[in-house]
């Protein structure tokens, strides 16, 4: 009996497990709420200290303690450089009324340095307070930066990067493991999808081409009946848009993540290239094709750049009016951005349909839908490739019929 071959072995688990961290007691686990109340009712109590004893401080100097009384008895008398006191032979009571006096002008004085010295030091408290909060602040909050960081490096780059926080097991540290368990999870997901793209492009492709080819050669033959021959150009044609669809398929599946390895690329130069390869067609359909390409270099992928201007002259051409029709294409730079702008004339296009356009395999209306104008996916695609180049793409109805298509592009 033949061997059975083993099973593929399990992919390994990630390193925190969820029920470990929850079957710890809430007084015992160090979590973020306690800590922050320790560090909150620490600095509260810290500043408390430093509070009274500066108000101590104040108040023992301000009271004079273990100084000189402001009178003095010499030679049987009460003497005062402060104080305002009766030195001839005074009543009592003027005495005791002058004595009260000066005690109670002391006691204000005092009372009013107190108060002043006492809001100074409370300014310079809240101030060292808000330092030192900001300070604290930021030392607690570097682990939720530090995954917004590594958040946009992943959505601007490649889903490899984890944040493999460290520190204390609390609920920053397992937000963090679970969101490098969400990253691993992607990535095995985006891993299969364009081994499924390769492995598509590959199966689609070449039973396409061999039926490209069978039937180019059948067409060849010279001695075919006329029947067979424009079978042949039917199914060749059929053929074709078939190849069209999966390219399109595939080079929209491509698209959808954002471009790695990117070069200098002139929108100009791109213009240039797809009016070129449209100008054949523009002729049989009578429409003129026009504009100025100024220089507009971004950075990005020029074959999918370019797709974005040959789809967009495509179909600005292809649905245009039957007669005198023009197509206008223009590249800009402004600042902070590169500008491609294709205008076309056409039929009215109402403005609630325009989001439609740009969904795959829906067009404007039923005579767009006829094989010799495309599979539906040129706009699609144009919007794909200028998300991944962390641009996009608006179309504004023209007055008059046409479009309008902008493409937004960072420098």
């Amino acid at each position: 009996m033949a061997n059975t071959p083993a099973a593929p072995a399990a992919p390994p688990k990630p390193t925190w497990d969820p029920k470990s961290s929850e079957s710890l007691s809430p007084l015992l686990r160090p979590t973020i709420r306690i800590r922050l109340t320790l560090l909150y009712g620490g600095m509260f109590l810290i500043a408390g200290i430093l509070l009274l004893t500066i108000i101590y401080m104040l108040a023992a100097q301000a009271l004079n303690v273990g100084g000189e009384l402001p009178f003095k008895i010499v030679s049987g008398q009460v003497t005062s450089g402060v104080c305002n006191l009766p030195t001839n032979g005074g009543s009592a009571d003027q005495f005791n009324q002058a004595m009260n006096s000066c005690v109670n002008h002391q006691r204000q004085q005092a009372l009013d340095h107190l108060l002043a010295r006492s809001l100074y030091a409370l300014v310079g408290l809240s101030i060292i307070a808000f330092a030192f909060g900001y300070a604290v602040a930021g030392r607690v909050l570097s682990p939720l930066g530090r995954m917004t960081r590594t958040a946009r490096r992943v959505a601007g780059t490649d889903l490899t990067r984890r944040i493999e926080l460290d520190g204390p097991d609390d609920e920053l540290k397992e937000l963090a493991d679970t969101f490098d368990e969400m990253l691993d999870r992607l990535e095995r997901a985006f891993t299969a999808q364009q081994r499924f793209v390769a492995n598509a492009s590959h199966e689609l492709r070449t039973p396409l081409a061999i039926n490209r080819t069978l039937l180019e050669v059948h067409l060849s033959d010279p001695g075919a009946p006329v029947e067979l021959t424009q079978l042949g150009k039917t199914l060749l044609a059929t053929n074709e848009r078939s190849e069209q669809l999966v390219e399109g398929l595939l080079l929209l599946a491509r698209s959808d993540n954002q471009i790695v390895e990117r070069k200098p690329v002139d929108l100009a130069e791109v213009a240039t290239r797809a009016i070129d390869q449209t100008l054949a067609e523009a002729a049989t359909k009578g429409v003129e094709i026009r504009g100025e390409q100024s220089a507009a270099v971004v950075q990005g992928n020029g074959i999918l750049l370019e797709r974005i201007a040959l789809n967009l002259v495509q179909n600005a051409v292809r649905y245009n009016v039957a007669e005198d029709g023009w197509v206008e294409v223009t590249t800009e730079l402004q600042p902070g951005q590169a500008l491609l702008v294709v205008s076309n004339t056409g039929p009215v296009v109402p403005a609630y349909e325009i989001d439609n356009l740009f969904e795959p395999f829906r067009r404007l209306r039923t005579e767009r839908t006829g094989s010799e104008k495309g599979v539906g996916l040129g706009l699609s695609i144009a919007r794909s490739v200028a998300r991944a180049h962390g641009g996009r793409i608006i179309a504004e109805p023209r007055e008059g019929g046409g479009l309008v298509m902008r493409v937004t592009l960072p420098v």
